[in-house]
């Protein structure tokens, strides 16, 4: 098989960043003591700030595939390669505009690109890794010479107030639980993609696809990060199309993301597993890592992990890890592709330089992997 290349990386970030202080008039404000609560998640995930695709009167010129698009176009247009030798398309979200069609088939309407294959991966964070899988196998298998893998996401649209009035979620007091308070207070909008060739570019630094590893634990675990369900009988996931009508559902929470936070952290020491599941079996050498592109959604969490990797003797220096969150904030699904595009950018990598990208996904408990070389192209 051939090998496959990231030759190009790039983003969008739909508006200013908005800062800590400017965030309640963005998402809206439920009440003082949401607002109090959400002081308390800040302190929590430390994102100092973050862009959204509405304003502060909830309205938009945005959907998630259009900002999808603008971040292909802006790839596009500092590549090396012609649109024309793109073959393949495939895209990563955790909510679409649409039930029907997939996100890729509206990336691919607003972005320009001639008739090509499409695929959309709908999931959570993972999605990105799984996006860029398909595209390294469809370049690798001959498939295409060329492909683009982009994620993007639209969370801002689920947390205005009127998403919570009138449902079984919000509380007299005007707040949300703990879960639904900590997603409204972490999540944020963006998009950013990449183009996958079968050579590097001819100038300037690559990345050489390795390997990627993509494992689900769902035979463990029941879901965790949910939306488009509410509490049905006996606490069971129940999906919005199985209550009495869409009004019902909505009235329930069905169409608010939550979490459960006792099963998150039960997934925490599975992820790591993976982790040291690779170093058994040769793939990783944590000595041998000079930057670790890890993606969580807070830095409470990112604690829990090094102290858990500490404790396993797989730990790799925090020097080594490369983040954004706290100026870009949870992009979800385009989290790892704005961290590439940021390291590309970012002056530090040298030719020989060994990449590893990490992206839990709470879902229903995926842990996705990969392996990249720094390479640089024939001038």
């Amino acid at each position: 098989m051939r090998d496959a290349f990231i030759t190009r990386t790039a983003q969008f970030l739909p508006g200013p960043p908005i800062s800590n202080a400017m965030m309640a008039d963005h998402i809206g404000h439920l009440s003082p003591q949401s607002d109090r609560l959400g002081r308390l998640v800040l302190r929590q995930n430390r994102i100092r700030t973050r862009h959204y695709a509405i304003r502060p009167d909830g309205t938009t010129d945005w959907t998630l595939a259009t900002l999808a698009a603008v971040a292909v176009r802006t790839l596009l247009a500092d590549a090396e390669i012609d649109r024309r030798e793109i073959g393949y398309l495939a895209t990563a979200t955790t909510q679409n505009d649409l039930l029907v069609p997939g996100l890729a088939s509206g990336v691919h309407a607003a972005s320009g690109l001639p008739p090509l294959e499409i695929a959309s991966m709908q999931s959570v964070c993972a999605s990105a890794m799984m996006a860029l899988k398909s595209t390294a196998l469809q370049i690798r298998a001959g498939e295409h010479r060329a492909g683009i893998a982009v994620g993007a996401e639209f969370a801002s649209r689920y947390f205005r107030p009127g998403q919570y009035r009138g449902t079984a979620t919000l509380g007299e007091d005007g707040t949300l639980p703990a879960d639904a308070e900590f997603l409204r207070w972490t999540l944020s909008d963006g998009a950013a993609a990449l183009v996958v060739e079968d050579r590097p570019a001819q100038s300037g630094l690559s990345l050489r696809i390795d390997w990627i590893s993509v494992r689900s634990f769902a035979d463990r675990f029941g879901p965790c990060m949910t939306g488009g369900s509410a509490p049905g009988p006996g606490g069971a996931v129940l999906p919005w199309s199985l209550h009495d009508g869409a009004e019902a559902a909505a009235r329930a929470g069905a169409f608010q993301l939550r979490q459960d936070v006792d099963t998150l952290h039960r997934m925490l020491p599975v992820w790591l597993g993976e982790l040291m599941r690779l170093v058994d079996e040769g793939k990783v050498d944590t000595g041998k890592v000079d930057w670790f592109l890890c993606h969580f959604s807070a830095h409470s969490l990112r604690e829990e992990m090094v102290r858990l990797a500490e404790r396993a003797g797989c730990m790799i220096p925090e020097e080594r890890w490369f983040t954004n969150l706290y100026d870009k904030g949870n992009v979800g699904a385009a989290a790892l592709f704005l961290l590439l595009d940021d390291l590309m950018r970012s002056g530090r990598l040298v030719p020989g330089q060994r990449i590893l990208c990490a992206v839990p996904e709470s879902g229903q408990c995926v842990m996705a992997y990969a392996a990249l070389t720094v390479v640089e192209g024939e001038r």
